[in-house]
């Protein structure tokens, strides 16, 4: 396995890969093609954001994002495994390797608006809970977390 920086030839695959993770939570095919927006990684995304995929087997399995907010501040943008890769410490590969690049980089604060039901993920790898915004869907909130690195 390797993680490496994502070209922008990866955005197709790296879209694939948000909207099939997206559809393990349960969501509609319907409520996926309203985010359509949302989870499309484009060319142009890529070129403006920090962006590295996970590959095994010459197969891109997963990837993350992020950028900075601020000197010391960044936002994880995006942190997204293929279904069949989900639960199999994948995840935590690829955040470790991310919170590693984090914390060479002199990275105080690391912020992110989770998915509901990643929730515990980010959790269990130290971020807590700051706050929630609800979303489009009615009673559906989103956990805005953070993690200190000082």
């Amino acid at each position: 396995m390797t993680i490496e920086k994502a070209n922008t030839t990866d955005s197709e695959i790296l879209t694939q890969i948000t909207k099939k993770s997206k559809a393990y939570w349960g969501y509609s095919a319907e409520q996926i093609q309203k985010w359509e927006v949302n989870l499309t990684i484009s060319s142009d995304y890529i070129r403006e954001h920090d962006v590295f995929k996970l590959v095994k087997n010459e197969v891109t399995v997963g990837y993350y994002s992020y950028f900075f907010e601020e000197d010391k501040t960044v936002k994880m943008d995006n942190l997204f495994i293929l279904p069949e890769y989900i639960g199999k410490g994948f995840g935590k590969y690829l955040f470790l390797d991310f919170l590693n690049r984090m914390k060479e980089a002199g990275v105080q604060i690391i912020q992110l608006d989770s998915e509901p039901n990643a929730e515990g993920f980010y959790s269990k790898m130290g971020f807590v809970k700051i706050g929630s915004f609800e979303t489009s869907i009615k009673n559906r909130f989103i956990p805005i977390m953070e993690m200190k690195l000082y």
